[in-house]
């Protein structure tokens, strides 16, 4: 028995020690600004966006080492295991036949060489215009970081009003599940006391089934949202993420923050301007790049080394005789003639150009376009909103004549049910009224750049 007990002891001390030296997530609370600026440094497309532009300055600098002096040593072994014969004229001088020729070996059995070289560029036009090239990719990878993060804001700001919706969603089927309960609960009592129809009672309980589903599929959705705005962060999807902020309040907010709706635009300030800015100067630069090939290209090299030979591997004995030498010099390398061939590749980077150009022009319009439609959903969420609100006093009202005369004996269960599933349609239209502000206004600030955050921060 004293057996058992201990047995048990320990038991219990070990599932104990084992519980707490599980590892706990780390709990996060944020409000949505907050949110947004986790996002810009922890999401995992920013990150990315961050070693793209790393990988963009490697290659900026791998770009530039290419004019820089280059250094190589070279060591090599030779082992004749056959020395091979080569003939010579001279048979009267080795006693043979004159004229006769004679096999004679040249070739030591072991040989090693040690060299070094530099070369330096000179002159080469595709280089100069690689450096241009690099510095644009740059510009470009800059870019693309920041369309980044204003993607990434976008979805936080989605996210993030998300939940909010799916939290207040279930905090009001809770309010209409206790209150469909307690009439069902009355009007069961009322039936089975011979005053109202089996059909009331029906009738209710249809509502109350729905409720009560629509808050299982509600728990559900809140529970995605949440994992949703774990991905947006960056962080383990079951992370628990307390947020601060209110949906209403946000709303309200976002409301009341319409200056930028008779703001000017100013399209080169947009990234998506300035990422299509960057391609037609990279493809100006991919022309020049064809024009280069056609200069003459002009370098210079310098080479010293030693050799040794011998029957024997003693190369790194004192016995060993190791000779030097040495070669300085330049290389011009002229083009003459490519049968057209640079002529056609210059042509097709001119028309890739001209392509640029196009698209340029055509971002400048879709910039324009996108923004107008941005803030047309901007002014229907707002107007909307109003609207909703109003839809719901009107419902509430309705429904609540409907109690009274549902429990007066003067209305039907069926006037009730239609009363009540009006009123839940105009709480969920208030609550997505709400979200379409707070999604309409991002999109509006993600088009025209700026962010509430600071991204250069």
């Amino acid at each position: 028995m004293k057996r058992l007990i201990l047995g048990l002891i320990l038991l219990c001390a070990f599932s104990s020690f084992a519980q707490e030296s599980k590892p706990r997530l780390k709990q996060y609370k944020f409000t949505l600004q907050e949110a947004i600026d986790f996002a810009i440094d922890s999401s995992y497309a920013t990150i990315n966006a961050r070693r793209d532009v790393a990988i963009a300055l490697k290659q900026k600098w791998e770009t530039t080492a290419d004019g820089l002096p280059q250094l190589d040593g070279t060591v090599s072994y030779d082992y004749n295991a056959i020395i091979p014969l080569t003939p010579v004229p001279g048979g009267e001088l080795f006693g043979g036949e004159p004229g006769e020729f004679v096999a004679i070996q040249f070739s030591p059995r072991q040989t090693m060489n040690a060299s070094a070289t530099v070369n330096q560029l000179i002159f080469d036009g595709s280089y100069i215009v690689a450096l241009q090239a690099a510095k644009t990719f740059l510009e470009y990878s800059d870019n693309e970081e920041t369309r980044t993060k204003l993607e990434v804001r976008k979805d936080v700001v989605s996210a993030y009003g998300n939940v909010l919706l799916t939290q207040n969603s279930i905090g009001i089927i809770k309010n209409n599940l206790e209150a469909a309960e307690k009439n069902l609960y009355e009007t069961r009592k009322i039936y089975e006391n011979g005053l109202a129809e089996e059909e009331d009672v029906e009738q209710l309980q249809i509502t109350y089934q729905q409720l009560q589903s629509q808050l299982n599929n509600a728990r559900r959705m809140r529970d995605i949202s949440k994992e949703s705005l774990n991905m947006v962060l960056g962080l383990p999807i079951h992370t628990e993420v307390i947020l601060l902020e209110d949906l209403e309040n946000l709303a309200n907010r976002d409301a009341l923050e319409v200056e930028f709706m008779t703001e000017e635009l100013q399209v080169e300030n947009t990234i998506d301007f300035k990422i299509a800015d960057n391609l037609v100067k990279q493809r100006e630069l991919e022309m020049k790049l064809e024009k280069s090939k056609a200069l003459p290209t002009l370098s210079a090299f310098a080479n010293y080394g030693q050799n040794s030979f011998g029957e024997d591997f003693e190369f790194f004995s004192s016995r060993a005789d190791w000779f030097e030498f040495s070669t300085i010099g330049v290389r011009l390398n002229v083009p003459i003639f490519s049968s057209g061939q640079r002529s056609a590749r210059t042509q097709k980077a001119k028309i890739e150009m001209e392509k640029a150009e196009t698209q340029k022009t055509q971002a400048i319009n879709q910039i324009k376009l996108q923004l107008n439609n941005a803030k047309s959903d901007f002014e229907f969420a707002v107007d909307n909103y109003e609207l909703s609100k109003k839809n719901l006093e009107l419902a509430e009202r309705i429904e609540n004549k409907n109690q009274i005369k549902f429990k007066e004996g003067v209305g039907t269960s069926f006037e009730l049910r239609q009363a009540q599933q009006q009123l839940y349609s105009a709480q969920n239209e208030l609550l997505q009224s709400m979200l379409d502000i707070i999604n309409s206004k991002a999109e509006i600030e993600k088009i025209i750049n700026t962010p509430f955050t600071n991204f250069e921060k």
